[in-house]
């Protein structure tokens, strides 16, 4: 159907990826769904499908530029035309900077910003002769600032930044709208319930970030008139220190 839209989630893991992929498939988009494994994603699917919306998944490495370029262009030519586009890659580790290996430097860069460079290219491709669309980089603390033991996730996360504002300042004018939301804050996930159980326990207080309302932020993003979009914004919640 000619007013079928897709939305393209590249690192749809349990949390932040997946919230918005259900958010935006209630809406009415077919939700892409994305991780180097496939079959990972198959509850997310079947969750959204139970819901009335459409979903397909795909196993894809998006540090692969023959991989990202087969991808966009086969949902292009496959399914619907791509309206929204997230980069959701975190590739969050902590090494001393005397650990911190150079294959360690070089994959995280690859995953937390290479990959985004990629997806931003090849879905700007994509919406450059429709003149509209919306492309979304999450963010992170490790954005704004460095801090101990985070000099390989830091340095890609604020060039992933850099690459988000270049992108905008091109891509605005020409009715593309690209946002860097910046998420501050433990996110409610296994992760952080398992590692950091002190720190999940603030969740009974509203103290760590609920991937659904993420995924509520960045639905208004992409409904944001054009006389006042946003580029970056900051969530994070009320018991953060910054």
């Amino acid at each position: 159907m000619k007013d079928e839209k897709a939305v393209l989630v590249i690192g749809a893991g349990d949390a932040t990826g997946g919230a918005v992929a259900r958010r935006f498939a209630r809406e009415g988009f077919t939700a892409c769904v994305t991780r180097r494994n496939a079959d990972k994603l198959q509850p997310l699917v079947e969750q959204i499908q139970a819901d009335g919306g459409r979903a397909h998944a795909f196993g894809s490495d998006a540090r692969k530029e023959e991989e990202m370029v087969a991808l966009v262009e086969r949902i292009e030519r496959d399914i619907a035309p791509i309206e929204v586009a997230v980069f959701n890659i975190g590739a969050n580790v902590r090494f001393d900077i005397t650990e911190t290996t150079a294959r360690v430097y070089f994959k995280v860069w690859e995953m937390a910003c290479f990959s985004g460079f990629l997806m931003g290219r090849e879905v700007a491709k994509a919406m450059l002769p429709r003149g509209r669309g919306t492309i979304i980089f999450t963010g992170a603390t490790a954005s704004l600032r460095g801090r101990e033991g985070f000099a390989a996730f830091a340095g890609a996360k604020h060039a992933l930044r850099a690459l988000a504002q270049s992108m905008a300042r091109e891509l605005w004018p020409k009715g593309i709208h690209v946002a860097h939301p910046v998420v501050d804050g433990a996110i409610d996930t296994e992760f952080i319930r398992s590692t950091f159980p002190e720190r999940y326990a603030l969740k009974a207080q509203q103290g760590i970030l609920d991937p659904e309302h993420i995924a509520d932020h960045y639905w208004q993003i992409h409904n944001q008139p054009r006389d006042a979009w946003t580029h970056e914004t900051e969530l994070r919640p009320w018991i953060e220190s910054w």
